[in-house]
């Protein structure tokens, strides 16, 4: 692979990652079927996975609260608030580790954009919640790649 096609399939992996539904469970396979190294697949893909976590941490309840106005949008984040706070009772009950549990389990609806989303609902401070989250943004990198490398077979 030439290096200009690796650091394609990098930014196409990093990029992956930042995308809200997707984040590490779509980035990470991405990236090794486009033929990265598993481990610069993971990598990028945390990184990317990790770029909106500090905007979400502090500008979500604003933009929530301007939201929340308007007509159009206005049930569809009430709904979002809830299921943050369904999302966030693990993280009520033990904090941080909590927040890492939440964030590391790749299942859908958790990752580190809802771990951000319920941080910030729950009035978590930034430098409480950025290692939380980033360490189970790590976890679920690791576990991601051993599943996509097959590591399940061996079982």
């Amino acid at each position: 692979m030439s290096l200009e096609t690796m650091f394609h399939e990098l930014l196409l992996t990093f990029f992956t990652a930042m995308v809200p539904v997707l984040e590490l469970r779509g980035a990470i396979p991405v990236g090794v079927a486009a033929g990265l190294p598993p481990a610069a697949a993971c990598a990028a893909a945390i990184l990317g996975n990790m770029v909106p976590v500090p905007f979400i941490l502090l500008l979500v309840r604003r933009a929530f609260a301007w939201l929340r106005n308007t007509r159009l949008l206005g049930g569809k984040i009430t709904a979002l608030e809830r299921r943050a706070h369904l999302k966030g009772r693990v993280v009520r009950k033990y904090r941080l580790p909590g927040l890492v549990i939440l964030v590391a389990i790749p299942l859908p609806g958790t990752g580190a954009w809802t771990g951000a989303l319920v941080a910030a609902l729950l009035d978590i401070r930034m430098r409480h919640a950025l290692p939380a989250i980033f360490l189970g943004v790590v976890i679920a990198g690791v576990i991601i790649t051993a599943l996509t490398m097959g590591v399940v077979h061996l079982f």
